[in-house]
């Protein structure tokens, strides 16, 4: 039994793709990020960065902690900020789903809107300008930077992936947001598998893929090392929408938006494999779109 909510955070399933699976030769596992209490992935990171802010000295009740979020890490901080009693500021773009927003609010965050089309960049900058104007009052944590990122899924998501598939894993296919999931548990997974082959997944420019960046187009973010990325492979809206659709509808999986991102990517990969074991993860659950077009059926 646990004793307090944060301690549900990490340790999420990772189940067999079954009917959405174009290789009979080839195994493709997902890790169900959606097990996290409030729903995603960036919980990890929410939980790592406010602990290290706090273990290094520099987070204290007076901080008001600001970060920009496309939604998902700025839930987790708010969530996170509730039971310790940090107060917490969200700059999110306009093109973030309501569900998001109202979230955030339910939870107690202050949210600042930037423009739809300034996407994620803007509200990245505006979070800086916030911290910078008053850095007395605020702590930028800054996801896209901090080191706090990517060690977590090291120390976690690539050591539950290794023990979950009893160290078979062939391929490890993850979409890029901060990038800190791939660079993290890339890393780890490529310590215990030196052949491990990593495809890194992007949305395609002016994407509605929320929570992902075309690295073309975007702010590339600094924790983010190529060197690890053996593939790149670009994901269209239409593709992307319809495999998230086909996920609930053919794998029972209630997922969102960058989950069929993934799926789609891994199911080209296991295509042109003759066998092996595949590894991708579904970053957050469904309810967060329910006011988009996702789940709009033809």
């Amino acid at each position: 039994m646990g004793e307090r909510i944060l301690e549900t955070i990490g340790n999420t399933p990772l189940v067999r793709i079954n009917r959405l699976n174009p290789n009979p030769h080839v195994t493709i596992y997902a890790k169900l990020e959606g097990f996290n209490p409030l729903g995603s992935v960036k919980e990890r990171i929410a939980l790592a960065m406010i602990e290290g802010a706090e273990r290094d000295g520099v987070l204290t009740k007076e901080k008001v902690i600001v970060e920009s979020s496309s939604g998902n890490t700025g839930i987790g901080l708010a969530m996170i900020g509730a039971m310790k009693g940090y107060k917490v500021l969200i700059t999110i773009s306009e093109r973030a789903s309501p569900e998001r927003i109202q979230i955030l609010r339910a939870l107690g965050a202050d949210v600042v809107l930037t423009s739809a089309a300034g996407g994620s960049d803007e509200a990245w900058d505006k979070a800086d300008e916030i911290a910078r104007n008053d850095p007395e009052r605020y702590l930028r944590l800054n996801q896209y930077t901090n080191r706090y990122n990517p060690l977590v899924h090291y120390e976690t998501t690539g050591e539950e992936i290794w023990r979950q598939t009893d160290g078979r894993v062939d391929v490890l296919v993850v979409g890029l947001g901060t990038t800190g999931t791939i660079m993290g548990a890339g890393q780890r997974l490529r310590e215990y598998n030196p052949r491990l082959y990593i495809v890194a997944v992007e949305p395609q420019a002016k994407h509605q893929q929320q929570g992902l960046r075309n690295m073309e187009t975007s702010r590339i973010p600094p924790i983010l090392d190529w060197r690890l990325i053996d593939e790149r492979l670009v994901v269209l809206d239409e593709d992307a929408f319809r495999m998230a659709r086909r996920l609930c509808l053919e794998e029972g999986l209630f997922v969102g938006i960058s989950a069929g991102t993934a799926m789609y990517a891994a199911a080209e990969v296991a295509k042109r494999l003759s066998e092996g074991t595949i590894v991708t993860l579904f970053p957050d659950r469904g309810e967060k779109y329910l006011s988009t077009s996702l789940f709009d059926l033809p």
